[in-house]
């Protein structure tokens, strides 16, 4: 079912895409941009994960540069009986995650600096499981391709600024259509962004906590992330807010017009939710706490050996 949703999205952001085209230049306009979009979405398929990757600076780490970090997926992995996914660390100071690749056998999961700083183990294993949801859902391939062609699409809206030129009886927006293009293209984007992401987010969390085990570790997580997103900014991420609803917590600042783009529901609304289900399931439904060698209640960030190349 999400790869049938993946489809239809593609064929409805290509359609977005040829629209603009159209506006921009005609019929000529539209097949240059439908050329485009092929391209775009044949790119993405295939690429879009190591696009985003690069776009965040992140790095692979192993279980020599990242022991605790790289074990933690690990473990988790196996409970959420998924392969193992490559782990990447982004060096950003704001405490946040995001997961992509196309199928689960292709799977990577990255998280920043100030998360694996700012969180305790379990609060962090709650954020991976969080992700690894993601994974086994299937939704890493919507989300990261969403990314990219919506992207794409604002480009191109943007162009239509320069563009579009003076109205005549073939062509042409003219000032006001391509300030009104410019505009309503990454509007209409970021609203297909919106409906992925506020479902998906809520299944991630229902999922991710049972594969940690405690809902409220997830939520704990949750809270500390929502209160430093808003205090730490995040530079990429507000340069590439197609990229927002990737990640657990929404990265940009919310100051301006990020404010009208919030691909996320509720935090509070999320951790309700936990709240709720840890009650459902009760301290006998959890499974065993996360294995003895890693202190659970000791702060990631005061780590009992020598740290990994974030230190």
């Amino acid at each position: 079912m999400n790869y049938f949703r993946t489809a239809l999205l593609l064929a409805g952001l290509t359609a977005l895409f040829m629209g603009i085209g159209y506006w921009i230049g005609g019929g000529s306009g539209a097949i240059i941009a439908l050329a485009i979009a092929a391209a775009t979405n044949l790119f993405a398929y295939w690429n879009s994960d190591r696009m985003v990757l690069s776009m965040y600076g992140a790095q692979q780490v192993d279980a020599n540069s990242a022991p605790e970090l790289v074990n933690l997926v690990a473990e988790l992995a196996r409970r959420a009986e998924l392969p193992m996914p490559r782990v990447f660390l982004m060096d950003n100071p704001q405490p946040n995650a995001f997961a992509t690749g196309r199928n689960p056998q292709n799977a990577a999961v990255a998280v920043t600096t100030g998360l694996v700083q700012s969180l305790g183990r379990e609060e962090l294993a709650g954020v991976i499981a969080h992700e690894l949801a993601h994974v086994k859902h299937h939704d890493t391939l919507l989300m990261t391709i969403t990314a990219t062609i919506a992207g794409a699409i604002s480009m191109l809206a943007q162009f239509g600024m320069f563009f579009g030129g003076r109205r005549d009886s073939n062509s042409g927006l003219g000032p006001i259509g391509s300030i009104a293009l410019m505009i309503l293209g990454p509007l209409a984007a970021m609203l297909v962004q919106m409906a992925i992401s506020r479902t998906r987010e809520y299944a991630a969390d229902n999922l991710g906590a049972r594969i940690a085990g405690q809902p409220m570790w997830l939520a704990s997580a949750l809270a500390k992330i929502e209160n430093a997103a808003h205090q730490v900014p995040n530079e990429e991420a507000e340069r590439n807010p197609a990229t927002a609803h990737m990640f657990i917590i929404n990265p940009l600042s919310g100051h301006g017009i990020d404010s009208l783009f919030s691909t996320h529901p509720s935090t509070e609304n999320r951790i309700a939710a936990l709240r709720q289900l840890a009650a459902e399931l009760g301290t006998d439904g959890a499974p065993p706490v996360l294995g003895s060698r890693y202190p659970s209640r000791r702060p990631w960030g005061q780590p009992s050996r020598p740290r990994g190349p974030w230190g």
